[in-house]
């Protein structure tokens, strides 16, 4: 087990969530190839790894959706419940129904990810997810598109968006707006696909475009 990356600086800590111990032991044989990333945790289902990430505290969660022990999203919201901004939890499934992903992200979800995902675009996705983007499979990402076209964004999403588009950073809107810098986050998730757009610029420039912010 790996306890610090390149030029001494901590690995990502992470718990595998998987009903499946070929599964899990895939995944810990994978990110512990690399020196960034570490498995402190193991638990095969819901209510286990809630238990688990309690006593581990990392700094990341790869959740499976359904298991004996307890479904993901009933997982993801409470830990959600408990703290807003810890772990980030990044969905790992072979699920990708509409359903499936808007309850994953409506829950509080980090990204959304398949089993079909490589060694090294899964590293890579757990590299960006801990660093605070968002991380989507392109299912997952259209799941969210094609729901957007028919929502118009919130007066809380305009407000975060026109706090980000006059240079505020998510620590910076979140004081600003009296919220936590995870919802602002959570609204950012939840605007882009009704933007039609995958990150903060391209939705900057969109509502700009559309009038929505000035």
């Amino acid at each position: 087990m790996n306890g610090t990356g390149p030029g001494g600086a901590a690995a990502i800590r992470i718990v595998v969530v998987d009903d499946h111990p070929v599964v899990r032991d895939g995944i810990r044989g994978m990110l512990e190839q690399d020196p960034r990333t570490t498995v402190v945790g193991e638990a095969a289902g819901g209510r286990e790894a809630v238990a688990v990430v309690r006593a581990t505290d990392p700094d990341l969660v790869l959740m499976d959706l359904r298991m004996p022990g307890g479904d993901g999203v009933g997982a993801i919201r409470e830990l959600r419940a408990g703290h807003r901004t810890r772990p980030r939890i990044l969905v790992l499934t072979t699920y990708d129904t509409d359903r499936d992903i808007h309850a994953a992200v409506d829950a509080g979800a980090d990204g959304y990810l398949l089993k079909a995902t490589s060694r090294t675009e899964l590293v890579q996705a757990v590299l960006r997810a801990a660093a605070g983007h968002s991380v989507l499979a392109p299912s997952a990402a259209r799941a969210l598109v094609e729901r957007g076209r028919t929502a118009a964004l919130t007066q809380r999403e305009l407000q975060v968006l026109s706090a980000i588009a006059h240079g505020g950073t998510n620590q910076e809107v979140a004081r600003a707006l009296l919220v936590s810098e995870a919802t602002v986050k959570t609204h950012l998730l939840h605007l882009y696909p009704k933007l039609g757009v995958r990150d903060r610029a391209a939705a900057v420039r969109v509502a700009f475009q559309r009038g929505l912010i000035d």
